[in-house]
């Protein structure tokens, strides 16, 4: 399998690849972005080759008006991409030099400007409250104005496609007065995001055949089409094509620029970034979720961690002699990599790859792999769920290879009490009796919860001869209530429960499993994975270390 990026010499301004997370992605619920956040994200897209960062409506929002001061000041430097200012078209009765708001566009310093203008007749008579010629006179007025100021122009025709099946004559007015008042694109906009990709094909055809012009796509996701519509509208001849950063925007949101991306490159061969970026793709995506506050979506296309994870045990066997088998492509050019999750529906090929995956050659131990594959299918009927703790399934495939219990001590027993004291506040208290190198030890210790309380515990007894566990910390702990018998939904006090925990250190983050009719005991049952599986990294990286010499 390929590990290189498409070949070829990017496009330049040939093709435009225009971003518009800062203003339209923005609109999205949920997300705030503060000046520093919209500088950080022009950073991350200007890195990974944009041709085109929209920063926001300067004038109309005192935090898009101070993001492109401060981007003026010197505070974003771009190499790849070309800023740009959104606004509207001078307002009907002023001219475009009086307009505030158009004044507000030159004070931003931007070197391109994206006008918005209406092109369906309906919202230039009922929103604007003016007519087609007005409506054009502005649109034109606007962009020789900002022209002559040394600008460059692109026109967003707003709810164009619902425009053009309305008053096809209105719709192209509108783009005729840009491009013959000096636009450089005119943009057609599925704003209320309800085109399928046939029809935007026929329309940007017919567009593009009666105009001459250069045109652009915009398409919002309320079909669930965004993508796939923009990547049409590049078959039938826009070069110009706009998104947001994993789709974020209004409503559905809009066309992902991750996946419109990965589209142009690997399925049109068209170089649109320059050399050595694609590879940039999932980490800058992922970095853009945690600046936007929001959990990367893993099973979005070509950047999300599902997007190459295999589940089903057939499509396991064909991976182990052909990874192109079941992949489109190799997940290593978008910076992504392939996965293989051992669950109920897994072969033995599934947790052989998954032992390779985890480090481990399993191919020479066919008792130990038919041992996984049988545990693994009695526990999930149990309610255990293998792909969300690769720490417990790596401990269960060590054991099974023989390897020496990882658990640094033998439980004798434990004890959890939850208090609830006269002035309101509950307190717990558990007790661990362990044997620790053959020494038995007793602590106990107070928590916000039984939980808590028993991780304190352990690591009251355990840090003495274990100091690693002081950088051992217990990060995040999932409950779920499941059916008795560990399927389905639960039914209250009388359910089985599911218990992850996700531990760190300074080196990392895993996840164990625990599963019981006792959520302590659930609990219990992940808490000592995650310490087994602290020591197994312990062990790992001391081996792994040179051996200095006398």
């Amino acid at each position: 399998m390929s590990r290189t990026q498409p070949a070829g010499t990017p496009l330049g301004d040939a093709f435009h690849v225009y971003d518009t997370t800062l203003r339209d992605g923005a609109q999205r619920e949920g997300i705030s972005y503060s000046v520093a956040d919209k500088l950080a994200v022009a950073h991350h897209l200007d890195a990974l080759g944009v041709g085109f960062i929209e920063g926001g409506w300067p004038g109309a929002l005192p935090k898009d008006t101070e993001f492109f001061a401060r981007a003026a000041a010197g505070e974003l430097t771009l190499r790849h991409a070309v800023l740009v200012a959104f606004g509207s078209t001078r307002r009907a009765g002023l001219t475009a030099a009086e307009d505030p708001q158009v004044r507000a566009l030159l004070e931003a310093q931007a070197p391109v400007v994206t006008l918005v203008a209406k092109s369906d007749r309906r919202h230039i008579e009922r929103a604007l409250r003016t007519d087609v010629a007005e409506n054009c006179a502005m649109v034109a007025d606007t962009v020789a104005f900002l022209r002559a100021e040394g600008r460059r122009v692109f026109l967003d025709a707003e709810h164009f496609f619902d425009g053009y099946r309305f008053d096809p004559d209105t719709a192209l007015r509108v783009l005729e007065a840009a491009m013959t008042a000096g636009a450089d694109v005119v943009v057609l906009c599925d704003t209320n995001g309800g085109m399928l990709p046939l029809s935007i094909a026929e329309v940007v055809a017919e567009v593009a055949q009666r105009t001459g012009f250069r045109l652009g796509i915009h398409c919002q996701d309320d079909t669930g089409c965004a993508v796939a519509n923009s990547v049409t509208a590049v078959q039938a001849g826009v070069t110009h094509v706009q998104c947001t950063a994993n789709g974020y925007g209004e409503r559905a949101g809009n066309a992902d620029l991750f996946a419109v991306l990965g589209n142009l490159v690997t399925k049109l061969d068209m170089p649109v970034l320059p050399d050595g970026a694609f590879g940039e793709l999932t980490r800058t995506s992922h970095a853009l979720a945690e600046i936007a506050n929001i959990a990367p979506d893993t099973h979005q296309a070509y950047v999300g961690a599902s997007a190459f994870a295999h589940k089903a045990g057939l499509h396991a066997s064909a991976i182990k002699v052909d990874p192109e088998l079941y992949n489109h492509m190799d997940p290593e050019v978008v910076g992504n990599g392939q996965r293989v999750l051992v669950t109920e529906m897994a072969g033995r090929a599934s947790v052989e790859l998954k032992g390779t995956e985890l480090g481990l050659d399993l191919a020479g131990h066919p008792d130990a792999v038919s041992s996984v594959v049988a545990t693994v299918k009695q526990r999930e009927a149990q309610g255990w769920t293998f792909e969300a703790a690769d720490a417990s399934l790596e401990l269960l495939m060590r054991s099974a290879m023989g390897e020496q219990d990882a658990v640094p001590f033998t439980l004798e027993s434990y004890r959890a009490i939850i208090e609830h004291r006269a002035d309101g506040v509950v307190m717990s208290e558990a007790t661990v009796k362990l044997i620790v190198d053959g020494e038995r030890l007793i602590a106990t210790r107070e928590g916000n919860g039984p939980v808590n309380a028993l991780d304190a515990a352990l690591r009251a007894a355990l840090t003495p001869s274990r100091p690693w566990l002081e950088d051992v910390e217990l990060s995040d702990f999932k409950v779920r209530l499941l059916a008795p018998g560990g399927s389905g939904a639960g039914h209250g006090t009388d359910a089985v429960t599911r218990v992850l925990v996700e531990s760190s250190d300074q080196a990392g983050s895993w996840t164990t499993i625990g599963v019981h009719g006792n959520v302590v005991e659930a609990s219990w049952l992940a808490l000592v994975d995650a310490l087994a599986y602290a020591a197994l990294r312990l062990r790992g990286a001391a081996a792994a270390a040179p051996v200095s010499a006398e």
